[in-house]
Order: structure tokens, then C-alpha cells, then sequence
């Protein structure tokens, strides 16, 4: 079984720059839950998910994802955060952390290595996409509402729904990780 240790070495950097040190616990218990609950057994095996299914992946594993998104809404809320004299709102840099860190955690129910090797949605996933069940996990670790927000609509089911600034940082690098990666499949992406 998966130690927290490893989760927490993986996700070191990230999880250093939190001040808050209750927030960081419960971002662990969060990945905790999802990787016992998803029935991952190794770090190697981890390593080896993709990020998404519906897309070539093209290498890219679920965890370079997870820190990619949160390193590219880190940089854009640092950016305004730096450059506008007078935002309208307050960015929580340790809420937008936690949300990147949690943001795709239901994916490690939503998906599974097939008996073939190759991996494939779970029942689980078929039942709830991963924005719905990693809210549930971030909900049962302990997490604040507006860090369960980050995460139940960072994706298409958060279109047109209330959402906290942070949601919207953690949207926007989602989605600029994500559409070059399906617009090169269906040769979109001028090179």
C-alpha cells in the first residue's frame, strides 16, 4: 500500500509552500482516502496513470498533471497578485494550492488499471465523474467548503455554478493543460 510519506515526498514542494499547516494534513488525508479507496498499491503503479482518458495522454502521468495545474494557477494568481494596483478580490495562495493538489483526487477512484494493463474508467468513474467524487473525499478529510468548491468545479460541471476565485485559477491551468494535448490528436495545434 501506498505510505503517506510518498504522497507527501511526490508533492513536496507544493505542499511546503502551504503556511497552514492543519490544510496541508488534510490535503494528505484527502489523497490518502482516494488512494486507499482507489485500491492503488504502489507508487510505481501511481506513476504509471495517465491524467486523463479522454485524450491521448501522450506520457503524461496523472501526478505531472496534478503539479502542472497547480504550478501554472499559482503563476497566474501570482501575476495579478503582483501586477494589478487594485483587485477587486483576495487570492488565497494556500486554498489555491490545496485546490490544485486536489482538484483531479476523484480520478483515483474514476480510474483503474484493466485487467489488461491498460487503464480504464472504474465503475465508480462511470457512476461519478472525478470532480463529484474527489469533493466527496475532500468533504470527508475536512476540508473547507471553498477548497471542496476548487474541486467540484474545476471542470464542466462548474460552468454557470458559484465559484470562489481560486476555482477559477485552478480552471483556467486545467484547461491550458489539457486542449493542447486533445488539439495535437485531432491536428489542431499549428507547431
Amino acid at each position: 500500500m501506498i505510505q503517506r510519506k510518498e504522497i507527501e515526498s511526490v508533492f513536496a514542494e507544493m505542499l511546503d509552500l502551504i503556511k497552514d499547516a492543519t490544510l496541508r494534513k488534510k490535503v494528505l488525508d484527502a489523497w490518502m482516502l482516494g488512494v486507499e479507496r482507489g485500491g492503488w498499491k504502489s507508487m510505481a503503479e501511481l506513476r504509471e496513470m495517465p491524467f486523463t482518458l479522454a485524450a491521448e495522454s501522450r506520457g503524461i502521468s496523472f501526478i505531472e498533471h496534478v503539479l502542472v495545474v497547480t504550478k501554472g494557477a499559482l503563476g497566474l494568481a501570482k501575476a495579478q497578485m503582483e501586477t494589478y494596483s487594485k483587485a477587486p478580490y483576495r487570492i488565497d495562495l494556500d486554498r489555491l494550492i490545496a485546490g490544485g493538489l486536489l482538484h483531479d483526487v476523484g480520478k483515483l477512484i474514476e480510474i483503474e488499471r484493466k485487467s489488461d494493463g491498460r487503464h480504464g474508467k472504474s465503475r465508480a468513474g462511470t457512476l461519478a465523474r472525478h470532480p463529484l467524487s474527489g469533493a466527496m473525499l475532500a468533504a470527508e478529510a475536512g476540508l473547507s467548503q471553498e477548497v471542496v468548491n476548487i474541486i467540484a468545479c474545476h471542470a464542466r460541471e462548474g460552468e454557470g455554478a458559484p465559484q470562489v476565485v481560486e476555482t477559477v485559477f485552478i480552471h483556467q491551468a486545467d484547461f491550458a493543460a489539457f486542449d493542447p494535448l486533445v488539439m495535437k490528436t485531432k491536428g489542431l495545434l499549428i507547431e
